[in-house]
């Protein structure tokens, strides 16, 4: 595929903006100070370092197969601040609840990345959570500008198969036809390993034993360090900054926000374990509080209980005796998937198929072999949370690497046609909003070449 249409699907997808956005968060005013403006586009500016961070994220993403100079990325970041400058200008409008989406996704993502919402606070240099959220929010607010300005120029693009079927010769006869990745469909049916009720009361009773310990005058840090299940514990001694909003599970907030400063919490208890929690500091809406968490444990004889069904319910299926369809109606135990056959749902994508080539590595091994229809042996797994369970996998439909075909992928090279007639509306909606928005750009980049007219030099 050209090079053109792959910049442009990386720049446009959310998550490099939030990206971006984040990685060069400071305010304006104190970049501006210590970084050169590459251009200004209506009352929008982009920076120098702006250029550079773009241009590192289209190469990691793209795995260096995408190659774009500073002019390139320079041009495409002057096409999403003029589409950010006109839709303000056309009242494009975007509700909080969106913007508190998007920027409680970010925060999630990046959080995921560094382990805690603190040390993303940490590395990025902000106060606290709040001004965190302060500066993403402006982040988030101009991509959904952006996003709904483009889709209000592109709302009446279409295409017809006729545009379709020239668009796929087009690439044909000039040898650019795009190779499709391997890509599968899974399902699975999960059986839990529980823990017995003995086990639960256990662990109910050491918890309020500690409790007692720490009403007691125990320091809570060194009771976590030495009991705690949480992976976190040796890093921040169990110690969490917690707002309604953070990716916390629902429990440990409402626990949070329920106890009084010094006040240690009965054991309560959230998909991960047992908890229990100590309030240190209320500042406005946030709370600062430890817990320690402690997971049931479950006998190696009821995981091989568990083990042992699963097996039996394969061989059922093998045999004949129950369709994969009606064992997942009758034994699966996971919510996400028991009622719809058990398909697995791709969560970078919200689709059912997943990119062979980009799985992770342990899945991979387990069902990269697998023919259409076959059935992996009953593996163990263990959630975040520290639920045990056994499962096995079907690959459900399988298609291999391959070139791409009017035929076999026609819904592929449909959006891929949509995609290129919206990106030329989009061109051509440009041009025009060039002539009459002031653009000014800074000395450095003056020599650039650029495929719109963005120095507004006149034809002679």
């Amino acid at each position: 595929m050209p090079h053109k249409t792959i910049i442009l699907k990386y720049i446009k997808f959310p998550l490099i903006a939030a990206f971006f956005g984040l990685m060069s968060l400071q305010t304006t005013a104190q970049k501006v100070k210590i970084d050169g403006v590459a251009v200004v586009v209506g009352k929008n500016i982009v920076l120098d370092s702006d250029i550079d961070k773009f241009k590192q994220e289209i190469e990691l993403r793209s795995e260096g197969k995408v190659a774009i100079t500073d002019c390139e990325m320079l041009e495409e970041l002057m096409q999403q601040k003029l589409l950010a400058h006109h839709a303000v200008i056309d009242s494009v409008t975007v509700s909080e609840s969106e913007i508190s989406s998007r920027v409680d996704r970010s925060i999630q993502f990046f959080t995921q990345q560094y382990g805690t919402v603190d040390k993303v606070i940490k590395a990025y240099g902000f106060n606290d959570l709040d001004d965190l959220k302060k500066e993403l929010n402006t982040v988030q607010k101009e991509n959904l500008l952006i996003e709904k300005e483009q889709q209000k120029i592109t709302e009446k693009v279409d295409v017809t198969p006729e545009e379709v079927r020239l668009y796929y010769n087009g690439l044909k006869d000039k040898g650019e036809l795009p190779d499709f990745p391997a890509e599968i469909e899974l399902a699975q049916i999960v059986i839990n390993a529980e823990p017995t009720q003995e086990e639960n009361d256990r662990i109910i009773a050491k918890l309020n034993e500690i409790k007692k310990e720490l009403e007691d005058g125990a320091n809570f840090k060194m009771k976590a360090i030495i009991n705690s299940d949480d992976p976190g514990v040796t890093q921040n001694g169990g110690r969490y900054t917690i707002t309604k909003d953070a990716s916390f599970i629902k429990e440990f907030k409402e626990m949070a926000f329920t106890l009084d400063i010094g006040q240690v919490s009965k054991p309560f208890k959230s998909d991960f374990g047992y908890h229990l929690m100590q309030l240190h500091e209320v500042k406005g809406n946030t709370r600062v509080a430890s817990h320690i968490l402690m997971q049931p444990e479950i006998p190696e004889n009821k995981l091989n209980e568990v083990k042992e069904k699963a097996e039996k319910i394969i061989e059922d299926i093998k045999s004949g005796k129950i369709t994969f369809d009606e064992a997942v109606k009758k034994y699966s135990q996971d919510d996400d998937t028991k009622n719809n056959g058990g398909l697995i749902i791709n969560p970078s994508t919200g689709e059912s198929k997943f990119d062979l080539t980009r799985m992770d590595p342990a899945f991979y091994a387990r069902v990269s072999d697998l023919k259409k229809g076959e059935i992996t042996d009953a593996f163990f797994d263990q959630t975040r949370g520290g639920d045990k369970m056994f499962k096995f996998i079907l690959m459900r439909d399988r298609t291999d690497t391959h070139t791409a075909d009017l035929v076999e992928d026609y819904v592929k090279i449909q959006q891929l046609a949509l995609q290129k007639k919206k990106e030329e509306t989009v061109e051509k909606w440009a041009k025009e909003k060039i002539t009459d928005t002031y653009i000014k750009l800074g000395e450095d980049h003056g020599k650039c070449s650029f495929k719109r007219n963005w120095k507004k030099k006149t034809s002679k």
